[in-house]
């Protein structure tokens, strides 16, 4: 199982980009799942990533801040599934 975790605050018009296309890329795999936290409900997460949100993790570790492209978030998915 990959585990993706979207890192947003509300009001961001970049999380509101990134948002579907993740949903997109995540719902594409059975083997991932998606959880979506807000900086805005977590001190710690918002010191570290205030500056960079949206940020995707992928199983823990930074994939990508600001902005998601599609095709690399797919493939780096893939290659964590060993596809």
């Amino acid at each position: 199982m990959v585990e993706i975790t979207l890192i947003t605050k509300p009001g961001c018009h970049l999380c509101d980009d990134a948002r579907p296309v993740v949903e997109r890329v995540v719902a594409g795999f059975d083997e991932a799942s998606l959880t979506e936290l807000s900086i805005l409900d977590d001190p710690a997460l918002a010191e570290r990533y205030s500056d960079d949100i949206p940020v995707v993790l992928i199983d823990g570790r930074q994939h990508s801040a600001w902005r998601v492209d599609e095709a690399k978030l797919t493939d780096r998915i893939k290659t964590r599934l060993g596809a």
